[in-house]
């Protein structure tokens, strides 16, 4: 963990080192991706079967083998314990309501020269969605996904999902009924992917591909991307707490470690205009780790990406050094979170208060947890309705709008070098 201050000369320096720091996994991966996906589009389900069992220690030779049924999910869902089930329930009833209030209107007008003009939203055909079965298999991923695409009216929904050695996480099947998934195909890694996108003779590919996973599952979406397209390229996970000396230090422990215990590359950051309470943290970061049953994943991310940033004004100073770390989260630990709310550019996604912890967005609050990581919340958002959906836009003309604005066009294309557009216009002028 580095412990870096704003009142250290060499501060710029050390920040710059750790705006920019690496993550991601080393390697080949791209090559190695590549040849999987070369393989799969080339050999289709004969290589499906090899990967599985390679990765997976999982054959594929019956239906059976291939498939998980709708009836088999709502079995795992009617076996869960009550309050599992209800809280389930309750996640998937607040990120439906939360992502239907995103669908986008469709627009018909007539401009003040008569022209026509709109466009209309409509759904993909197919989305393919990507659930994790190794390190992270979370039902609550699968609701992030599935619920958008239900909401945008995509027709067919496909899950993909790795099944090492046969077993699957019921937690997710039940995931799988609420959300009303009944295609899912137990099939994972870059190898699944490379079906989605190109079909094989069991799997017809899909327009979209959504959802996490581990550096292979990342890479061969961002090589897939065109053939398809995705949600975006998601890195290790991130947190950054934002916190005054007036909270708790158990509690942004415990929110700097939520983060950490996802991988040994996730990040965890607090910054805060209190030395003391810094030290505080950290001590009580060493003993949580201590106690969690994902100790040692957290620590080696800790150890390794953690760091805490000791600033001379936090109003002046936080929001600047959040917008260059453009991190997944920012939770504002402080009195008045929504004065400095405007002031943070780029983010996946911000929590406010001292009562809303990064966690609660991850189950039950309704927005969607699957967010750009690696600064990319500089340029994109997190996954929504719109992902699932594209835009037409459409133009009308008559006798009275064309005279307005066709000559126009006419001469800038003649300015461009390009007679046949030219004259497609000119010869519609009376």
């Amino acid at each position: 963990m580095q412990t870096l201050t704003t009142l250290d000369p060499n501060f710029e320096k050390q920040f710059s080192k750790l705006v920019n720091a690496r993550r991601e996994a080393d390697g080949d991966v791209a090559g190695q991706v590549q040849s999987i996906l070369s393989a799969v589009k080339n050999r289709g389900d004969n290589a499906l079967i090899e990967y599985s069992q390679r990765f997976d220690g999982y054959s594929l030779v019956d239906d059976d083998d291939w498939i998980i049924t709708p009836q088999r999910c709502a079995e795992a869902y009617e076996a869960l314990e009550g309050n599992l089930r209800d809280a389930l329930d309750l996640a998937a009833r607040r990120i439906r309501a939360y992502h239907e209030a995103q669908l986008p209107e469709d627009r018909d007008y007539v401009d003040d020269e008569g022209v026509r003009l709109g466009a209309i939203w409509r759904p993909v055909d197919a989305a393919g969605l990507y659930v994790p079965g190794g390190r992270a298999s979370y039902p609550s991923s699968l609701l992030m996904n599935a619920i958008p695409a239900k909401v945008a009216g995509v027709d067919r929904i496909v899950v993909v999902t790795p099944t090492p050695k046969g077993k699957s996480n019921p937690l997710v099947l039940a995931a799988a009924h609420i959300a009303g998934v009944s295609e899912i195909w137990r099939v994972g890694g870059a190898h699944a992917l490379g079906a989605l996108a190109y079909g094989t003779d069991r799997i017809k590919p899909v327009d979209v591909i959504t959802g996490p996973g581990n550096a292979y599952v990342a890479e061969a979406k961002r090589q897939l991307y065109g053939v398809v397209g995705i949600d975006m390229v998601a890195g290790p996970s991130e947190i950054l707490v934002i916190a005054d000396g007036n909270n708790n230090p158990d509690w942004i422990a415990a929110d700097l470690l939520s983060q950490a215990e996802h991988d040994p590359t996730s990040q965890s950051i607090l910054i805060t205009d209190d030395a003391g309470f810094a030290n505080v943290v950290a001590d009580a970061i060493d003993v949580q780790l201590t106690q969690l049953e994902t100790g040692k994943v957290a620590r080696e991310s800790w150890n390794a990406h953690g760091a805490i940033i000791v600033v001379n004004d936090l109003e002046s100073e936080a929001p600047p050094l959040s917008n260059r770390l453009a991190p997944e989260h920012v939770e504002l630990a402080i009195d008045n979170p929504d004065a400095m709310l405007p002031s943070i550019k780029h983010a996946g996604s911000v929590f406010l208060g001292r009562m809303t912890p990064e966690a609660v967005g991850d189950y039950v609050a309704g927005p969607n947890h699957v967010l750009p990581t690696g600064r990319r919340a500089r340029f994109s958002s997190g996954l929504s309705v719109l992902d699932f959906m594209k835009r037409t836009s459409f133009l009308g003309l008559d006798e009275t709008s064309f005279p307005k604005i066709g000559p126009a066009a006419a001469k800038l294309a003649r300015a461009e070098g390009l007679p046949a557009h030219a004259r497609s216009v000119e010869i519609r002028i009376k």
